[in-house]
């Protein structure tokens, strides 16, 4: 069957993220700064899920998701307790030589908290305030006041979020009421959509209004459903020029929130539309909290946004393969190969970009591995028992015998280290905030 002229000569442009130009927040602690927005890399947040009040425990686990590579985490600070102990997380944070900025989770009495514990404030290097949480009418504008002042006056970054949960009850109703008197009325569902980036498109004026930067100022509408979610961003990045956060709220746990969570950001951010992201998963029982940030960054280096990590591929298995020996190393070289970058990352630099082929038999096996740095096509059904091994697209060498695992990765090692073992600031590929 001959293919159409016209299909064969067609340009087929390559997929690429749209470019959105926001403005650029600077979140900071000491000489470490994240950017954020602007010409930055998309940003990886978190939070963690223990309580404030226990500074050890917070700053334990904040370590353990900043070297999981989340750049910023989020803390809860709710009560004068949580306020009080915020400083000296910070300062525990800063003996274990964790640079990672914390953001603070306020809520109902932020303004209270953050004036009367001026170190909580000063320690924190970005406040989150949900506007539909701060009060309700003049007293709302006061307290909201009040947080806004104490973030301009410490040169802090803020991050207005409104949560479809949690949406000023007051702007909601009001809205409602003028969609009633139109003559053809529209559906509730669009009247909250709109009410939910008016709120935070609104906040962010009147922020700027009482004295904030316009560039320290960082928003979000997070929804719980995937079309919610691109919907109101999408209205979102029409309507202003901060730098946006993306976040499907409540996505849930395990296969349903991490699909859901891929799903909605990534239509986002191939749309250029946001600027840094976190995935709110439920943690399993017994999984760990930085199970979230480890998505995240899966789904910026599937999108080609970023690279964190040296990616291994592998088949998935057919009947063509004759045991689960190619599943078995594949799993190997992956975990020794992310239990390695936190060294490998100033080591080595550039080796994120690594690609590893690890396939189980002739049909795609030589095919992968040639387009991967280092590829190796295990033995299948009726094929001799025998792995070639591919190094930079050509035949190097063949494995045989029960080591073959053991040597493929000391053949890994080998070209981590001849290819980025003196790779310098010119031609590393690694990122850097």
């Amino acid at each position: 069957m001959k293919v159409k002229p016209s299909l064969r000569n067609e340009f087929i442009e390559p997929a690429q993220p749209a470019p959105r130009r926001s403005r650029q927040a600077r979140v900071c602690w000491g000489d470490s700064v994240v950017t954020i927005g602007g010409d930055a890399p998309v940003r990886v947040q978190s939070m963690t899920n223990v309580d404030t009040v226990n500074v050890i425990e917070t700053a334990i686990q904040v370590k353990e998701l900043a070297v999981a590579g989340s750049e910023l985490v989020r803390i809860t600070v709710n009560t004068p307790e949580a306020a009080a102990a915020v400083p000296h997380i910070r300062d525990q944070l800063d003996r274990m030589g964790v640079t990672v900025p914390l953001v603070g989770d306020f809520h109902f009495n932020g303004h209270r908290l953050l004036t009367e514990h001026p170190a909580c404030a000063q320690a924190l290097s970005k406040y989150r305030i949900n506007p539909g949480n701060v009060g309700k009418g003049d007293k709302r504008d006061r307290q909201f006041a009040q947080m806004i002042e104490i973030a301009a006056k410490l040169d802090k970054v803020v991050r207005i979020g409104v949560n479809w949960g949690s949406l000023d009850q007051e702007l909601l109703a009001e809205m409602m009421d003028e969609n009633a008197q139109l003559a053809t009325p529209f559906e509730p569902r669009q009247i909250m959509y709109r009410a939910i980036v008016a709120s935070a498109v609104e906040s962010a004026q009147r922020a700027v209004d009482i004295g904030l930067s316009a560039d320290q100022i960082i928003l979000s509408c997070k929804m719980s459903g995937v079309q919610d979610l691109v919907s109101v961003y999408r209205a979102l990045a029409r309507q202003c020029d901060h730098a946006l956060h993306l976040g499907l709220t409540e996505a849930g746990m395990g296969t349903k929130g991490t699909v859901a969570s891929a799903t909605a950001l990534a239509l986002l951010l191939q749309e250029g539309i946001g600027d840094t992201i976190r995935v709110s998963l439920t943690p399993q029982p017994g999984e760990a909290r930085t199970q979230e940030v480890l998505v995240a960054l899966e789904i910026l280096q599937s999108l080609g946004l970023r690279t964190f990590n040296p990616s291994v591929t592998a088949c998935p298995g057919c009947g063509r393969t004759t045991s689960t020996t190619f599943q078995e190393m594949a799993k190997q070289i992956d975990d020794f190969l992310r239990a390695q970058m936190p060294l490998w990352r100033t080591k080595y630099p550039g080796v994120e970009g690594l690609k590893v082929a690890v396939m189980g038999c002739i049909v795609n096996g030589p095919g992968e591995s040639k387009h991967a740095d280092l590829g190796i096509s295990l033995p299948g059904t009726g094929e001799a028992p025998a792995a070639p091994v591919y190094i930079d697209g050509e035949k190097a060498l063949t494995l045989r015998g029960d080591a073959i695992a053991t040597e493929f990765q000391e053949l890994v090692e080998k070209y981590i280290e001849d290819r980025f073992g003196h790779a310098g600031p010119a031609n590393a590929r690694a990122e850097h905030v």
